[in-house]
């Protein structure tokens, strides 16, 4: 008779367990920053924890591996496990990839963990808290979608009650689960486009703030779900409204004290602001062009960063490579108050965990070379036309998907972030991405030239 293979429990099991799980869930990211997973009865977690799960990076995008390779394994984080609020008998855990036994160097989560590590080396912590901006549509007979209430249909919907109350439910939903999870909402409101909402809630260190993200699309879809309706995060699903950001707000702290280092109220600049915070934003601003392809990811993604465009005036997204004080028409904003900075450049369609590297590693660089940005701009950068831009020696960011893709392989600082096998597979999967779209005739196209010549 075959010996029967014997294994200890994980501490993690009973705690789960007794809270009714019955299943643990191994989720790891692909290219896009969206979850992929397999789930294992609770009584086998001990194995997953150990990296029993295995995947075909082939079958994934953003995964460089040929079908001949081996599997990558899952090595889930016990430490950060979540139950499902809509399904309290599942438990997600987010995951390092690995390969051969070895961190696999395209996975995502530990390329972030690696620039992490090199604020950790350097005596900071990250400090994050993402702005998670969506819309709650529904689908129309006609084979469209338009925002759930009939009523949203204000040409300045910002900050509207009435189509808060319209969707209250599904939002409170939302909002209630979220602080279930421990992470301290402090306020939601009805955003600038029709159907569209934000929630704000309190910054955590880096890598917890990528994880509470990726998890925060995943759980609004699924609640938007039971309600008939369905969440985007597309950062522009209508032409003439706002897109939805992913605004970073970010800091580095003392990693003994925990004391946040980008403050100074004595700061000559009148930002509020330390030497410190500016040398991370100069390294920002060195490298901006490259990392927007990152936190703006998609062909969407570039319409939403435009100059005008939407019913309420002004778009609200940045165009313009340069930083300013509580000034919104900047990249980079140093909120009323300091001791913090702003990017209001990434997009709510961003993959956290690349969009954190590579922000976080031009911010250490500027640091490392102490490089300074100059003087913050207090002025509206959109009033500005482009030969005043260019006499101030101010660049665009990028104007498409194709324009960021060029900008992202031509700066070193991508292949050193990210490593060679996910900067190569990011350039390629982008370049195709944008090739699909140009090679597309939209509608725009056959309504002016089908009958126009």
């Amino acid at each position: 008779m075959s010996a029967v293979m014997k294994h200890t429990a994980h501490p993690l099991q009973a705690k789960l367990e007794s809270q009714g799980v019955k299943y643990a869930m191994a989720s790891f990211v692909d290219l896009h920053g969206v979850n992929k997973a397999k789930l294992v009865p609770l009584n086998h977690l001990d194995r997953m924890l150990g990296g029993s799960e295995l995947y075909t990076g082939a079958a994934l995008d953003g995964v460089p591996q040929e079908v001949s390779e081996d599997e990558v394994a899952a090595h889930p984080d016990a430490n950060a496990a979540t139950i499902l609020p809509w399904n309290p008998e599942i438990a997600w855990l987010p995951s390092d990839l690995y390969l051969h036994d070895k961190p696999f160097s395209a996975c995502s989560r530990s390329i972030f963990k690696r620039v992490l590590a090199e604020a950790a080396a350097m005596g900071f912590t990250f400090n994050w808290g993402i702005e998670t901006e969506f819309f709650i549509l529904k689908d129309t007979p006609d084979g469209g979608f338009a925002p759930v209430s009939e009523a949203d249909t204000l040409a300045k919907p910002c900050y509207d009650a009435q189509g808060m109350f319209d969707n209250y439910t599904l939002v409170d939903e939302i909002v209630q689960a979220m602080n279930t999870l421990g992470w301290d909402v402090y306020s939601f409101d009805h955003e600038d486009a029709n159907g569209q909402f934000e929630t704000d809630f309190m910054y955590s260190d880096g890598l917890t703030m990528a994880d509470r993200f990726v998890f925060f699309r995943m759980m609004v879809k699924e609640l938007a779900k039971k309600h008939g309706y369905f969440a985007t995060f597309m950062p522009k699903p209508f032409a003439n409204r706002t897109g939805s950001g992913a605004h970073y707000n970010m800091s580095l702290a003392d990693i003994k004290t925990g004391k946040n280092l980008f403050e100074d109220a004595n700061d000559p600049r009148g930002c509020g602001l330390s030497k410190l915070g500016y040398q991370f934003i100069a390294g920002v601003l060195k490298h901006a062009q490259a990392i927007c392809a990152v936190i703006a990811p998609t062909v969407n993604s570039y319409k939403r960063l435009v100059r005008r465009g939407n019913a309420s005036g002004f778009t609200w997204a940045p165009v313009y490579v340069c930083y300013g004080n509580n000034n919104r028409t900047n990249m980079l904003r140093i909120p009323m108050g300091g001791g913090r900075v702003e990017c209001r450049a990434a997009d709510i369609a961003c993959n956290p965990y690349l969009g954190g590297a590579m922000i976080l590693a031009a911010g250490l660089q500027g640091i490392r070379e102490n490089l300074d940005p100059g003087e913050p701009h207090t002025e509206n950068m959109y009033r500005y036309n482009d030969a005043e831009l260019k006499a101030m020696g101010i660049e665009y960011l990028p104007r498409n998907l194709e324009e960021a893709v060029d900008a992202f392989e031509a700066d070193p600082f991508s292949r050193e972030v990210l490593g060679e096998p996910m900067f190569r597979a990011f350039g390629e999967y982008k370049r195709r991405e944008w090739t699909e779209y140009h090679n597309h005739v939209a509608d725009w196209e056959t309504a002016r030239y089908l009958k126009f010549f």
